[in-house]
């Protein structure tokens, strides 16, 4: 890919409607994943065609524009965005705002199918720390919610990671109906290898074939049924995203909570999302959208797409209003491989 010149930095941050201020994009380089998780895909996606995919020079651009306006920390999702073609060119490019201090942090969400690959090019580039998609650690289970996919690939992966000095977080979606009891096994198991672990509840985006209504387990429950065996303190820690952190005494390791549902956390809200597609979603759980894509391919000047990023964040709502009920149906059409992890 041909490298996009550093943007010089432009005026004020970004600051919405309601004074918060964005300073952690989550950049979104495919829909497509080589895994098919129950809770966040349909068995038989609809992939998007290419034409409709940012280039890599385009994700560049945009996100090189979001970093001269105070974006500190970026987020490569997808889908899975070790899929990619040329993503770690891309991945080398941004790095560059870390060797100016223009950016803090560059990161990824993975599946870890690839990991193995690619974890001591990522370390390289300038990526300190990963996080690792992981709900169950029984291969059997492993297999049945992603469709298929391979326990030993991603441990393997992890293996990678941790050798090539990346931290590695483990992030695991709570599921009542299948992962339920094994959740202080698995996270045992993190914090015995070193790595923190985050708790997810499951989110009503897009139509799959199961039913989430079953599958929700709220983490207050959770995390009473952990306390009635490990202490955990709360602890200030900030790594930049909605989790709230304890620790867990008797391990010694950090363990997170993401509680879109049961303890909502728009009021410090400091995200924003890009898709694979241009489409520039300011809050996760509302159908609000800009479109930077048609910015860019109508010849945008750098101006102009700086100024249609703090259009689009001015008008960013002030929250999310997630359920899980049974006649409720999604909160937004679309999948959440779409939107970007």
């Amino acid at each position: 890919m041909t490298r996009t010149p550093a943007f010089p930095p432009q005026g004020p941050p970004l600051i919405d409607g309601f004074g918060r201020t964005v300073t952690y994009l989550r950049l979104s380089v495919t829909d497509r994943c080589d895994l098919r998780c129950t809770y966040c895909m349909a068995e038989h996606m609809t992939f998007l065609p290419k034409a409709q995919v940012l280039t890599l020079e385009e994700l560049d651009r945009i996100a090189s524009a979001f970093v001269a306006l105070g974006v500190r920390k970026l987020r490569l999702t997808g889908g899975e965005p070790l899929v990619r073609k040329g993503v770690m060119e891309l991945v080398e490019s941004l790095s560059r705002h870390l060797a100016t201090g223009d950016l803090s942090e560059l990161t990824l969400t993975t599946n870890g199918t690839r990991l193995a690959e690619f974890a001591d090019r990522l370390a390289g580039a300038g990526v300190k720390r990963i996080n690792v998609s992981l709900d169950t650690l029984r291969p059997d289970l492993f297999r049945a919610l992603t469709r298929g996919g391979d326990l030993a690939k991603v441990l393997a992966g992890i293996d990678a990671a941790q050798a090539a000095g990346l931290k590695v977080k483990i992030n695991a979606v709570a599921l009542k109906d299948d992962n339920a009891s094994e959740l202080p096994g698995l996270i045992a198991w993190a914090h015995g290898r070193g790595l923190d672990a985050t708790l997810i509840e499951t989110m009503p985006m897009g139509e799959v074939e199961a039913d989430r209504t079953d599958q929700f387990l709220s983490l207050k429950d959770v995390r009473r049924e952990l306390e009635g065996f490990w202490t955990l303190e709360d602890i200030p820690l900030n790594t930049g995203g909605p989790a709230r952190y304890v620790r867990v005494a008797e391990t010694g390791g950090r363990l997170g909570f993401i509680t879109p549902l049961t303890h909502n956390f728009c009021e410090a809200c400091n995200r924003v999302r890009l898709t694979c597609t241009g489409t520039l979603h300011t809050c996760l759980g509302q159908e609000d959208s800009a479109d930077l894509r048609a910015v860019l391919r109508a010849g945008a000047s750098d101006a102009d797409l700086i100024e249609a990023i703090r259009l689009a964040v001015d008008a960013k709502p002030k929250g999310h209003d997630f359920r899980i009920a049974r006649a409720a149906g999604p909160a937004v059409a679309r999948h959440m491989s779409t939107t970007g992890g």
